[in-house]
């Protein structure tokens, strides 16, 4: 590790903004003795807020339909052989009444850009959702959708919202994503959402095609300027009905010295160690807590949708059922010091 390398990690530990062009630095001198520091460093500022807790999430996958075509995603819209499928409001409630039982206290509703899940649909869902659980937080994650949209689910109860910029790059986010898309519009879409009031969720994959460490150091610099509540990335996993078939995935490892950047650049983040993290490697997501994460997602869909959610190929944890993914996570966590906690873990905990 180099003085260099040393001094811009202690600056980032002492809360100092760096610049895109010290990130990149940051990225490409990677070695065991940095990496190990970041870690440390990352760690010892999660504990000073979070100890040892790890936050749990229930996932539930909501719809496989999507109108968008993004080039790396299994369930695009111009993917015929995906198997769709979307949840009827009953199984909806009924997922999140057994995450309740199992003690889960944030749900987060994720899925394709359905055009089915109108705000029509939608509020009186997430009045009912509360209407149960008033103890509970809840996230969405579906995507872009008008301003006046995300006001009312707002309004109707919905406390967070995952949106991932994916890249901070506008020509690489032009590689990934067809011509009816737009690097402004999901920008914009980030801001509305502070400005209405959630605590809001960005994100970006690790690896994607035609991806470089320029990217990623942009990516670091978006996350330091925004300061999203939560951040979510994970390695790029190819799936095999794309045009990025073959493309290889990302690497762990780099996942892992980003979450830990990431921590130092924002110490109070919600961070989790995704379900990506633990496809590409056994261990992942317990490497990922190691790093700097807080958050881990087990999965409430049914059993028989989870694996007709394929955003990439061989996604861990389809056969499942609730229970045993939550009793998995535990043991995983315990197993390297870390405990499992039902609290909602709201951002402002940390303030």
């Amino acid at each position: 590790m180099t003085e260099d390398v040393r001094g811009l990690i202690r600056r980032l530990d002492g809360g100092d903004r760096l610049t895109a062009e010290e990130f990149l630095r940051l990225l490409e001198t990677p070695d065991e003795e940095s990496d190990a520091l970041l870690r440390e460093r990352a760690v010892a500022k999660r504990k000073a807020i979070y100890g040892n807790a790890v936050f749990v999430r229930g996932l539930i996958e909501i719809s496989s339909y999507c109108k968008n075509d993004c080039l790396y995603c299994g369930i695009r819209r111009s993917n015929g052989h995906a198997d769709r499928y979307r949840l009827s409001e009953e199984q909806i409630l009924a997922c999140a009444e057994e995450g309740y039982s199992l003690g889960f206290r944030t749900f987060v509703l994720q899925g394709g850009e359905d055009g089915y899940f109108t705000d029509e649909r939608l509020v009186p869902l997430l009045r009912e959702l509360k209407r149960r659980h008033p103890d509970c937080a809840v996230t969405l994650s579906l995507g872009e959708r008008g301003r006046e949209s995300f006001q009312r689910l707002y309004d109707a109860g919905a406390d967070r919202y995952l949106l991932r910029h994916e890249t901070a790059t506008k020509a690489h986010y032009e590689t990934l994503h067809p011509p009816e898309m737009s690097f402004e519009r999901r920008m914009e879409c980030l801001r509305q959402l502070r400005e209405i009031g959630y605590a809001v969720g960005a994100g970006f994959m690790v690896g994607s095609p035609g991806q470089t460490a320029e990217h990623l150091a942009k990516d670091l610099a978006f996350i330091q300027e925004f300061q999203p509540e939560m951040c979510g990335i994970g390695p790029f996993i190819p799936h095999k009905d794309t045009i990025f078939a073959h493309e290889p995935p990302g690497s762990a490892e780099l996942t892992c010295r980003l979450l830990s950047v990431i921590r130092l650049i924002k110490p109070n983040i919600l961070l989790p160690a995704t379900t990506a993290l633990g496809t590409v490697h056994p261990q992942g997501r317990e490497m990922g807590i190691l790093a700097g994460a807080n958050v881990v997602m087990p999965n409430l869909s049914p059993t028989d949708v989870r694996k007709k959610y394929a955003l990439y190929d061989n996604k861990i944890c389809i056969g499942e059922e609730s229970a045993q993914c939550k009793d998995c996570l535990n043991a995983r966590m315990k197993s390297i010091g870390y405990e499992v906690v039902v609290s909602r873990g709201d951002p402002a905990d940390a303030n």
